[in-house]
């Protein structure tokens, strides 16, 4: 399927939330769009370039983006609280006459969760400590705390990462590799699980 393309600095996980303030034309009308249809719209971390200005090159891999909630605190700004539901691998892209990337996406399956990695229960307690302290609004919600790759995900999301590292987890297809490289994330920043 074809979709907006949104290249970003940062790396959106499914089930994640991602707040964006909207201000350049191409990105106010997919905004408009988007919220008038009830399509998404893909996020992809940035290869090369940049955010503002000539298109950037997307990674191969993204996530696609649903509209939350959304204000417009004033013209020509929109305000938009979005969150990731499932991961693609983009195809072919082609700039639009409003300088927007459109891409072919192909979606992926979540990472196999079966079995249960052996680092589960303690990545599940870890994230249950980091929620406790920081309040349970803070974590998207429903809580899938029975899902490795959502637990993993969201402990991503909190471990001081740079994008291209985020990017290698998004891209995992192994539940067990993804929570296994996480944990040892965690250990690496001394957290005990």
């Amino acid at each position: 399927m074809e979709m907006p393309l949104f290249p970003l600095g940062t790396v959106l996980f499914p089930g994640g939330v991602l707040p964006l303030k909207i201000f350049e034309q191409r990105y106010l009308e997919m905004t408009k769009a988007c919220l008038r249809d009830g399509t998404p719209f893909g996020v992809c971390m940035i290869r090369e370039g940049r955010e503002v200005g000539t298109p950037a090159i997307p990674s191969g891999v993204g996530c696609i983006a649903r509209i939350r909630e959304w204000d417009m605190p004033q013209l020509g700004i929109f305000l938009l609280i979005s969150e990731g539901t499932e991961r693609f691998r983009l195809g072919t892209t082609r700039i639009d006459r409003s300088g927007l990337m459109i891409g072919e996406v192909e979606t992926l399956p979540m990472p196999d969760d079966t079995p249960k990695p052996p680092e589960f229960d303690a990545c599940v307690a870890m994230l249950k400590v980091i929620v406790e302290k920081i309040g349970e609004d803070k974590l998207p919600s429903p809580a899938r705390y029975e899902d490795p790759a959502w637990v993993a995900y969201r402990l991503a999301e909190f471990l001081p990462l740079e994008s291209p590292a985020r990017q290698r987890l998004l891209e995992m297809e192994s539940a067990d590799l993804l929570m296994g490289v996480v944990a040892k994330l965690l250990r690496q920043q001394g957290l005990s699980i």
